[in-house]
């Protein structure tokens, strides 16, 4: 449905700056891809390329197979033109008017009477499930009820696909949680191939069909939400994605079959798997770690792997979170976040024993965040 190839643009002549360089992404039909990264990353800016809001300064974009950008053949659409609707970060809510009449203003210009745009805006609002209010002024909605007419206005007119642009960093944290499964049920229902930005982790891991990370303009790596988060290939992404502990070690060995490999830290050997597939033995490393997965031996019983993914530690802090213990543990030098179940009960300056699962330990190269 969009397919960028080798996007970038820059600012200030061809020795500038970029926001976005060499990115080269595709989003299938019906798909909801989500942009993640920090500010500055650059998924504001391919989000306004698609859009039309930016002319890239290299590369192409396709939409539906029409070349809507190819700065070597001199193509550019201008936004209009495109058929995509955008919602954005601001809701850009007409004050004057009502909820329909804001719904149906994105039809203005299209040659449809009154009455036909009326039912089209009133056929939106039913999908977005605010069609008991399209009569109401529109200053009169909650930050929810306006994002979903934003939405209605982007839908309305029947693009060919659906930009967001971080939609939800206006509302607080229950809201945000209510309007993420919205627009889930929205984009399933619709089926429309929808292009989500966000910084947001948790709503990218909640929405996505699939996940681009971005990193100073750069396209880091993509996946599943689930690969995304249990095997993250880089060492950003396992740090910007969810909380994980970072440990350095160096391989001792690995056996490519099964992805295994032997780590050796400050705090015991440890056998994890290795994401991407190119480490050696020697090689300096980082082992990640999540929280979660990180379990407390209980009564002393055998390690799972003799020998390794085993640590003692000093209970230094706990906090009880509701669905779960926060602790800090001293281990050594270092200090692991840990999240026990609500049944623990540790006491700071108790020791502590821990362990986890081979799966659950991703070995990466040290140096990884230097690559693009």
């Amino acid at each position: 449905m969009i397919r960028i190839e080798q996007l970038q643009k820059s600012y200030g002549g061809p020795n500038g700056i970029y926001a976005i360089k060499d990115v080269t992404l595709e989003v299938k039909s019906g798909e909801m891809v989500t942009l993640l990264g920090p500010s500055g990353c650059g998924k504001t800016t391919t989000l306004r390329c698609i859009a039309g809001l930016e002319r890239p300064t290299g590369g192409r974009i396709i939409v539906e197979e029409q070349v809507v950008a190819d700065v070597q053949g001199g193509v550019f659409v201008p936004p209009q033109h495109r058929q995509l609707g955008m919602v954005f970060q601001s809701y850009a809510i007409w004050p004057h008017m009502t909820v329909l009449d804001n719904v149906a203003y994105a039809l203005e210009g299209r040659g449809m009477r009154r009455k036909e745009r009326h039912k089209l805006a009133r056929e939106a609002l039913e999908v977005v499930r605010l069609g008991h209010l399209a009569d109401r002024p529109a200053p009169r909605l909650s930050g929810g009820q306006q994002q979903r007419v934003a939405i209605a206005r982007a839908i309305v007119a029947r693009p060919r696909a659906l930009l967001f642009d971080e939609p939800l960093s206006n509302l607080d944290a229950q809201l945000r949680g209510e309007m993420r499964a919205e627009i889930v049920r929205l984009q399933r229902q619709v089926g429309l191939t929808s292009v989500f930005v966000t910084h947001d982790q948790a709503e990218a891991l909640a929405i996505s069909d699939w996940i681009v990370v971005m990193k100073d303009g750069h396209v880091i790596e993509h996946g599943r939400p689930t690969q995304i988060y249990r095997e993250p290939r880089h060492v950003f992404t396992a740090l910007f994605v969810g909380n994980t502990n970072l440990v350095s070690g160096a391989v001792d060995a690995l056996d490519r079959n099964s992805r295994q490999v032997s780590v050796t830290t400050p705090i015991g050997k440890f056998v994890g798997i290795d994401t991407v597939g190119d480490l050696s033995a020697g090689d300096k490393v980082k082992v990640s770690m999540r929280p979660e997965d990180l379990l407390p031996v209980v009564n002393g019983k055998p390690p799972r792997i003799q020998g390794s993914n085993r640590i003692e530690g000093v209970v230094e802090f706990a906090m009880f979170a509701g669905s779960a213990m926060e602790v800090d543990a001293r281990c050594g030098e270092l200090k692991l976040q840990c999240l026990l179940g609500r049944g623990a009960d540790p006491t700071p300056g108790s020791p502590i024993s821990l362990e986890i699962l081979p799966e659950a330990v991703v070995v990466l190269r040290s140096d990884d965040t230097a690559r693009h």
